[in-house]
């Protein structure tokens, strides 16, 4: 499995003191956090895609490219790419260059975002979004697959005889998962493609993740990609750890009571109750994730959500310790015991380089 960091790169009034950073002072601490991810030994910093305040990270592959010559082994991904809104063609050239950057640490989630007036801001119809979803990712993997592409569809101006550049990295396109919270068409889509799913799981009781997932895990089978159990599964979740979980509970308060996302609404501990967000010791973040495998299966990324709310940075810091050496390496432990072995592993480059080596050779000792 693959452990790692997802943000939303939210700038938020530090309920606390009533200091709000800088868009600058939120981007750099967003290259803090990815620095900090490895340094711990997580495998994975992902980040959103934004367009609006009170969101900074409007251009991923500026921000992972950097990253990319700063690291050595994390695996750069975003948390959302905007299929719906982004162009394809620059989809597949802007994360094919990321991915020789990066020597091909790089995969991306897919998904629709939540903020619906990007859409015109972009001149897009919100009523097309499954549409658009659809159409502009089966365009971006014909450019990635196929290096002459001719198009025509219903939403851009055609292609013919159109060579996206750079060509993937070792001819292999960086890893999708298709992400949703919401959408069985998303589902789909990743399960036709035998593609990955990113369940977000920060927002909704377990009970609405898991019809999701079991959709997709039915439908991955359906399409001839393996069995139900190894299709290739993300879940996020949330945390805020103190040794002693009174204290978590006390700092934590002001910034879930204001985050932007789900403040003023209900308390946190029906949030808690409701939903995978733990606000505890790291013995309690262990057993709420472990018990992911028992609502969902095994699955092959655990992503966290812990540098939002207006929390400062030396306190996201602070919490990346705790993860790095006190939760993930007993979760790597437990998640490996009874794990059958014909779950896959989390995709990689290099596994993926491999896998496509190998069945070239099959095919090449079935035509002789």
């Amino acid at each position: 499995m693959q452990f790692g960091i997802f943000s939303v790169g939210d700038v938020t009034v530090d309920p606390t003191n009533g200091v709000k950073p800088t868009e600058h002072e939120r981007i750099k601490a967003m290259v803090a956090i990815a620095l900090k991810a490895e340094e711990v030994g997580l495998d994975v910093f992902a980040t959103g895609e934004h367009h609006n305040p009170p969101f900074v990270p409007s251009s991923p592959t500026t921000m992972l490219g950097h990253i990319a010559g700063r690291t050595e082994n994390l695996i750069l991904s975003t948390a959302t790419t905007l299929i719906t809104t982004n162009d394809p063609v620059k989809i597949a050239e802007d994360y094919a260059m990321l991915q020789h950057l990066a020597d091909g640490r790089v995969d991306l989630v897919m998904g629709r975002g939540n903020t619906g007036p990007v859409y015109p801001w972009f001149g897009k119809d919100i009523r097309e979004g499954i549409n658009l979803a659809v159409e502009n990712y089966a365009l971006l993997r014909q450019l990635w697959d196929n290096d002459v592409v001719d198009w025509q569809g219903k939403f851009r101006t055609p292609l013919q005889g159109f060579t996206a550049t750079p060509r993937p990295l070792d001819d292999v396109a960086p890893f999708v998962w298709h992400g949703s919270i919401r959408s069985p068409e998303i589902a789909e889509q990743a399960a036709y493609y035998g593609d990955g799913f990113f369940a977000n799981n920060i927002f909704w009781p377990k009970e609405h993740y898991q019809k999701l997932i079991a959709f997709y895990r039915k439908r991955f089978a359906h399409y001839g990609h393996g069995a139900p159990e190894q299709a290739i599964v993300g879940l996020g979740g949330q945390a805020f750890m103190r040794k002693n979980s009174q204290d978590a509970v006390r700092e934590f308060r002001p910034y879930f009571d204001n985050a932007p996302v789900y403040g003023h609404g209900p308390s946190m501990e029906e949030f808690m109750a409701e939903t995978p967000l733990v606000v505890g010791s790291p013995q309690q973040v262990i057993e709420r994730t472990l018990a992911f495998r028992e609502h969902f299966g095994d699955y092959q990324r655990q992503l966290f959500l812990m540098d939002h709310a207006g929390l400062p940075l030396k306190t996201v810091l602070e919490q990346f310790d705790i993860l790095g050496e006190e939760v993930v390496p007993v979760l790597r432990k437990e998640f490996a015991i009874g794990r059958p072995a014909d779950v896959p592993d989390a995709p990689t480059h290099a596994a993926r380089v491999a896998a496509k080596a190998a069945e070239a050779d099959a095919a090449a000792a079935t035509a002789v």
